[in-house]
């Protein structure tokens, strides 16, 4: 994999519109074949990228897209911020066209200007398992990862290198 640079979200976005044609084709290649080493594939280039990329240097997710919060995480959340959960999500959260929690505002209210989040060990599950490369049966969150690769750079990185590779 060629070394991964840091991107602004902007540029990653128009770096994802002139490549659309050829994504959209590859995930509509791999929905619908579903390679059987698809996620060995994605969770080797998941493991080199992250040894080459510092998200502290980024933070495109944290600071540009709010993460569904469950009923867990508020629970977590709230008990860390030592607020009862009505109260922390009245104050953070709001119900989407989904009905799912998220945000109420980007950057993530709990993003440092360092790039750190204050409430790391307690984060949504969204956001511990962003970008989600290294999640099993790969082909299911294709959609997902299309629209991913216009937010993080290590998601286009990857998605260039599936690009590269006969399926």
């Amino acid at each position: 994999m060629k070394s991964i640079r840091y991107y602004k979200r902007d540029e990653l976005k128009q770096m994802t519109a002139n490549r659309k044609q050829e994504f959209s084709l590859l995930f509509q290649k791999l929905k619908k074949k579903k390679p059987k080493n698809l996620d060995a594939v994605v969770h080797a280039l998941h493991d080199e990228a992250f040894d080459q990329f510092d998200c502290l240097d980024c933070a495109n997710c944290c600071s540009g897209i709010s993460p569904i919060v469950t009923d867990r995480d508020v629970e977590r959340l709230a008990k860390n911020q030592k607020m009862k959960p009505a109260d922390f999500i009245s104050q953070h959260l709001y119900m989407d066209e989904d009905q799912d929690y998220v945000f109420q505002q980007t950057p993530c209210p709990f993003l440092l200007t360092d790039n750190y989040c204050c409430v790391y060990e307690n984060r949504p599950r969204a956001c511990r398992e962003y970008p989600h490369t290294d999640r099993k049966r790969f082909y299911q969150i294709l959609k997902l990862t299309h629209k991913n690769c216009e937010v993080c750079p290590i998601v286009f990185a990857i998605t260039e290198e599936l690009c590269q590779m006969e399926w």
